[in-house]
């Protein structure tokens, strides 16, 4: 999404491309703070979350805290505006254990481990 995002901002296309992200009923943005963004992207991902704010819903997926989240914005003012806007009316679904991509993995290696 920032990577789009940023290319459109490039081409002078910004306000279409926003459009995009403001037209689905639920928009999903998996993987938040995998990667820190500079504070340019980081005022992308606000404007799309400032835009969406009371019009349609945000899945948001992310293994970082919130208290975080200022490291991956880079900017604890910018962060703050962003978790407003996310808290305001939503619900926080923690998700704690072990990875479930791993999980089969795991379990092969201690298998593993086990004959030898």
């Amino acid at each position: 999404m920032v990577r789009n995002l940023k290319a459109a901002e490039s081409a002078g296309r910004l306000t279409s491309k926003l459009t995009t992200y403001l037209r689905p009923g639920v928009l999903v943005v998996d993987e938040v703070g995998y990667q820190p963004l500079e504070r340019a992207e980081a005022n992308l991902v606000f404007q799309v979350i400032s835009k969406r704010y009371g019009k349609g819903s945000i899945i948001l997926t992310s293994n970082k805290t919130f208290s975080e989240w200022g490291q991956v914005f880079g900017d604890e003012v910018l962060a703050t505006a962003i978790l407003d806007r996310l808290l305001h009316h939503c619900e926080v679904v923690p998700i704690n254990g072990n990875s479930y991509r791993l999980k089969n993995r795991l379990q092969a290696i201690e298998r593993d481990t086990d004959v030898a």
